[in-house]
């Protein structure tokens, strides 16, 4: 199970350094939080993605990090799942979303039972 999870927490981290990156400068991100119709948040949500991605990276020194960390960004992508039911987007659309949730949700869950 370890290698899973260093396996999913790389992953995460790489997920959302990218994601975090994406969200903040380009244009195709413009679009689609309009089209969710959360314009206002994209920035924040930028920043949460990268803040969440440097916490993890930085809960290999501060463990405390991590757990905080995979919480918010477990958050994060429950509510972009929220988001993408609520505007109607397919099963496939919302797949993503689905998949950090886990992700991030099993990492949580072996951050506190390592605790």
């Amino acid at each position: 199970m370890q290698i899973t999870f260093d396996v999913a927490r790389a992953l995460s981290i790489l997920a959302f350094c990218f994601f975090g990156a994406t969200c903040l400068i380009t244009t195709r991100m413009v679009e689609e939080f309009e089209r969710y119709r959360l314009a206002r948040f994209r920035r924040m949500v930028g920043v949460l993605e990268l803040v969440g991605a440097i916490g993890m990276l930085a809960g290999y020194v501060y463990p405390i990090l991590l757990i905080v960390s995979a919480a918010g960004l477990t958050t994060l992508m429950l509510l972009g799942v929220v988001t993408r039911i609520r505007i109607g987007d397919s099963l496939l659309e919302t797949l993503p979303a689905i998949v950090f949730f886990v992700v991030n949700a099993f990492i949580l869950a072996v951050a506190l039972w390592q605790a």
